[in-house]
């Protein structure tokens, strides 16, 4: 989720040099961040508990954003919550939500608590979804995390519905 909101807010938002300020301390838009490193609109550092920053273990994220329709694959895959553990200090910054938002960026699950965002798609798109949290960790080859098993089947359907001028899609070995 934090290099996908980087990738989006250099190509897609035209924020030049947009990073992390894990990668890059002196980014001008660092639109991943310590919490504790987030402007405030004055452009002031926003003080707020390091208990916040460092570490979150439980991330449960609700399923809406206010006034916003259901998420795509959000939806689906959770229902109405989110509950995924993870161990993140660097977060997506609120501050350039509203601006991601605008272009086609959607905030699909946040913590109840303090807002931060957990899970964003990119509704356009067959299947992009990214996550603050690793489903990897809670996956095993024969009960698969409900994201790879979603992704697994949006492949399939995306495949069935490709067409070329000789047929069906088919994969070709290099």
């Amino acid at each position: 989720m934090q290099l996908a909101t980087i990738e989006f807010a250099r190509n897609v938002c035209g924020l030049a040099g947009a990073n992390s300020t894990e990668f890059d301390p002196d980014t001008p838009h660092p639109v991943v961040a310590l919490i504790t490193e987030w402007l405030d609109r004055t452009g002031r550092i926003e003080q707020r508990s390091e208990s916040l920053g460092p570490r979150r273990h439980h991330a449960p994220g609700r399923a809406e954003v206010p006034g916003r329709k259901p998420a795509r694959w959000r939806s689906p895959i959770y229902g109405p919550e989110v509950n995924e553990r993870h161990r993140h200090r660097y977060e997506v910054n609120n501050v350039y939500v509203p601006q991601l938002e605008a272009k086609g960026y959607k905030v699909s699950a946040r913590t109840p608590s303090e807002n931060l965002p957990e899970m964003m798609e990119l509704p356009g798109h067959p299947f992009f979804v990214g996550v603050q949290f690793h489903p990897e960790f809670t996956s095993t080859p024969r009960t698969g995390h409900p994201l790879f098993k979603a992704f697994v089947a949006a492949a399939l359907k995306y495949r069935a519905n490709a067409k070329r001028p000789g047929g069906t899609l088919s994969v070709v070995a290099a």
